[in-house]
């Protein structure tokens, strides 16, 4: 049985067999004893991307006393979803994310994680309680390497191309649409925007 461990664009957690580059968590635990999700989908604002292995070691698939473990195609996928970087275990790669933002003028360069995540997870939970709405953009206006919805579908924007996401992998390069709802989060695009770039699956350079 395929667990609810795969985290889509949208930021909504389901099942599907497919591998991915990262993985993360949501700041503890929402799994319930049989391993079922709750309806809320996080445990805190702590929203972190982390490696698959950590000095050697495989993180736990579960540490029900810690955290749910979740699973990301990619960084790019990660980032719409309302996750940032790991201070632990991707140190070079938060570190140079809270540059990006400091940069962008969007936090101060020793910006504590918890504000970050105030401002990244902090939006994608508003939008999935219902409490705002996604912004309506020109994909053309995205930085490289953001995410933005069509209807169902996820597509990520790099140059003047887009590539429709899905759990195994980007599709053929396409042309941007005229507008689509901005799924990462807008201080994550000001992040990409001032140079970040995020680890992408090997089907974005296809």
């Amino acid at each position: 049985m395929t667990r609810q461990n795969r985290v889509d664009p949208f930021g909504i957690v389901r099942s599907d067999p497919a591998r991915g580059l990262f993985f993360g968590n949501r700041g503890g635990t929402f799994a319930r004893a049989d391993g079922s999700l709750k309806t809320r989908q996080w445990a805190s604002r702590q929203w972190i991307i982390c490696a698959l292995t950590y000095k050697n070691r495989r993180h736990e698939l579960d540490n029900p006393k810690v955290y749910t473990g979740l699973f990301f195609l990619d960084e790019a996928t990660a980032l719409a979803a309302g996750h940032r970087p790991c201070f632990l275990c991707r140190r070079d790669a938060a570190l140079a994310f809270r540059t990006a933002l400091a940069a962008a003028g969007e936090t101060r360069p020793d910006e504590r994680a918890g504000a970050i995540d105030d401002l990244i997870a902090g939006e994608v939970q508003s939008v999935l309680l219902g409490d705002s709405a996604r912004e309506t953009v020109p994909p053309e206006r995205l930085p490289d390497g953001a995410v933005y919805a069509v209807g169902d579908a996820a597509y990520l924007k790099s140059g003047n191309r887009a590539q429709r996401w899905s759990f195994a992998g980007y599709g053929a390069p396409e042309a941007l649409h005229t507008e689509g709802l901005r799924l990462t989060p807008r201080v994550t695009c000001a992040a990409l925007a001032a140079g970040y770039r995020p680890q992408l699956h090997a089907s974005a350079r296809a």
